[in-house]
């Protein structure tokens, strides 16, 4: 297995994720999916952690998860991104086929529409504010999206949507071991505000992972939302975190206001974001670990202006 992953955050196989190649994606597909066995099988340039992605021809891709627990969200992302996508005002993944686990490699997997466009980094970004009250737009959207029958927050999730307590001795474990290089009370001030702004709002639809990796511009502008793998139906706090690792001073409070967040709600976000950085401050690659310390600046400058 990986290093140890989040408490509640699923694993990725390392055994299974290093024998996820061009290699196996042809075989997988000439065995369940013959018709596309002529098309050629490429990775694609920016790949992710939870599961492996390869072009597959010119307009589909194939996605195979890389641990038990992403596997999990192959079943959700392909009987619920059909019914979310029509009521959305960008673009998200569309499901194309539904493999199954063959050819030595054990979990399902998915072949989908690939989406053009650029991962959301600011330099792609024309204005970040109107950038901020679309994504406001489409998270609105998918709030307002019938949960009947929706995936509640759960191990599927990593447990976004649910009740932040979930990660609380996570949390105070890292404050306790980076006390030297934070103000522990203030930090811990923050949780705490989190932990305490209880949600008892109805269930809603979530995306789970509102990050710049899976936000796709196109001319500058927001142009789709990809990855719903840890989307679900529950408390939407998690969808706001993004608002303090792209969002800053006028795109922030523009996100915000859009969105019509609760004090409460914002405060849970704060939440969300302080625990994956506290995490991630460790980390051995430096661009995350800088990200995390960029998300905790982030979090204390906004907690020392007066509202």
């Amino acid at each position: 297995m990986s290093e140890a992953a989040p408490y509640g955050v699923p694993e990725t196989d390392d055994a299974v994720a290093d024998r996820i190649d061009v290699t196996l994606v042809r075989r997988l597909v000439a065995e369940q999916f013959p018709q596309w066995a002529h098309l050629p099988v490429r990775p694609v340039e920016v790949d992710g952690w939870d599961n492996r992605t390869f072009h597959l021809g010119g307009t589909m891709t194939a996605r195979l998860p890389s641990g038990a627990g992403y596997a999990l969200q192959v079943a959700k992302e392909q009987r619920w991104l059909p019914v979310l996508g029509p009521q959305l005002p960008v673009q998200i993944p569309t499901p194309l086929a539904h493999g199954r686990p063959g050819a030595g490699y054990p979990y399902p997997w998915s072949v989908y529409l690939w989406i053009d466009g650029q991962t959301a980094r600011a330099e792609r970004i024309d204005d970040l504010t109107r950038f901020a009250t679309d994504l406001a737009a489409f998270l609105r959207a998918l709030r307002s999206v019938d949960t009947t029958g929706g995936p509640a927050a759960g191990p599927h999730s990593a447990w976004r949507g649910g009740p932040l307590s979930t990660y609380d001795a996570e949390t105070r474990a890292a404050i306790d071991a980076h006390r030297e290089r934070i103000p522990v009370d203030t930090v811990t001030g923050i949780w705490q505000a989190a932990l305490d702004a209880t949600w008892a709002g109805p269930a809603v639809w979530f995306h789970g992972d509102i990050a710049d990796g899976n936000l796709l511009v196109r001319e500058g502008r927001l142009a789709a939302v990809i990855d719903f793998g840890c989307s679900g139906v529950g408390d939407p706090a998690c969808d706001t975190v993004i608002a303090w690792t792209l969002l800053h001073g006028p795109s922030r409070n523009a996100f915000r206001a859009a969105l019509g967040l609760d004090d409460a709600t914002w405060a849970r976000g704060r939440g969300w974001a302080l625990w994956k950085a506290l995490i991630t401050l460790d980390n051995p690659d430096p661009a995350k670990a800088g990200w995390a310390r960029h998300v905790l600046g982030e979090l204390l400058a906004e907690q020392s202006v007066p509202r």
